[in-house]
């Protein structure tokens, strides 16, 4: 009896084009050798140096404080949208 089931040794990934390989620095794109030393980060992502990855690094710090900044100007802005909503409103007497 035939399976519709089978097995793929390749990870899936919605974009292809996005996943590291063990080619070339993924920041400076110098090719990597086989007899050379690989520099990993966040698993999957290879560097040629660790000047290269500590690079890497520096930059995905400065993007996380960023994002986190741009949260928290934006929950200080929908915060006080809401409080000048509410000091609008009037009430009046009858």
């Amino acid at each position: 009896m035939a399976s519709a089931f089978f097995f793929d040794a390749e990870p899936v990934c919605e974009l292809p084009s996005m996943t590291p390989t063990l080619d070339a620095c993924a920041l400076c794109a110098k090719p990597l050798g086989r007899d050379c030393d690989i520099f990993m980060y966040r698993g999957d992502t290879p560097f040629c140096s660790e000047e290269c990855r500590g690079e890497q690094m520096q930059l995905d710090a400065i993007r996380a404080r960023r994002a986190a900044a741009r949260r928290q100007q934006q929950q200080y802005s929908s915060r006080t949208e809401s409080r000048h909503r509410e000091s609008r409103k009037v009430s009046v007497a009858t």
